[in-house]
């Protein structure tokens, strides 16, 4: 009997929970890009470039962002110690996942709305194996989406502290990325000051 073999599971996981400190305290998942919530703006280039399940961990707003934001194709996780930082969030996403059937998680954060389909499409055919790293690249540059494999992540979240979210794990496992360059799809820039607010439309 032929063994067919399954397509990967790779679930998205969306790290939505940030208060937006200098952004005068917004929530950045409520803020609006072509007139949606740039929540949903992720979510959609999550389930376009192929991810599924989405798992969305909220924190700042939460309720307000579930009340505001179309989130019903997605498991949504709060993260009660968002103000920690990006690594309680890495820490819920991954959680959240725990005894599920995906191979790996691509894991993508909300206030990157240069970021879109074709990218996560590029990162997530990057998958080979559950032991698979890989993210995207800009100019050579390491930047998100990225991808872990599901055998790394108990290792990934034991070093997803404070802000750093998975920097130490992938500074410890430089060697071992798979570098998919996107810089002719997207734009990675960053919404975190008030003079970013230019780049959404």
């Amino acid at each position: 009997m032929a063994h067919t073999q399954r397509t990967p599971v790779v679930a998205g996981v969306l790290l939505a929970a940030g208060g937006g400190r200098r952004l005068g305290g917004r929530p950045k998942a409520l803020l609006e890009h072509r007139g949606r919530p740039l929540v949903e703006h992720a979510v959609r280039a999550l389930r376009n470039g192929g991810c599924g399940p989405v798992h969305v961990v909220l924190g700042a707003a939460a309720e307000e962002v579930r009340a505001l934001a179309n989130l019903s194709t997605c498991e949504v996780t709060v993260n009660p110690s968002w103000e920690e930082g990006m690594g309680s969030s890495l820490r819920a996403g991954l959680d959240a996942l725990a005894g599920s059937d995906a191979d790996a998680a691509l894991v993508f954060l909300v206030d990157q709305p240069g970021i879109g389909a074709e990218a996560v499409a590029r990162v997530r055919s990057a998958y080979r194996s559950r032991t698979t790293l890989a993210s995207a690249a800009y100019d050579g540059e390491r930047g998100h989406p990225v991808l872990f494999g599901a055998d790394l992540w108990a290792d990934v979240a034991a070093g997803a502290v404070g802000d750093q979210g998975a920097r130490a794990y992938l500074r410890a496992h430089r060697d071992a990325i798979t570098l998919v360059e996107c810089s002719d799809v997207a734009q990675a820039h960053d919404i975190d000051t008030v003079e970013d607010l230019t780049r959404l439309e």
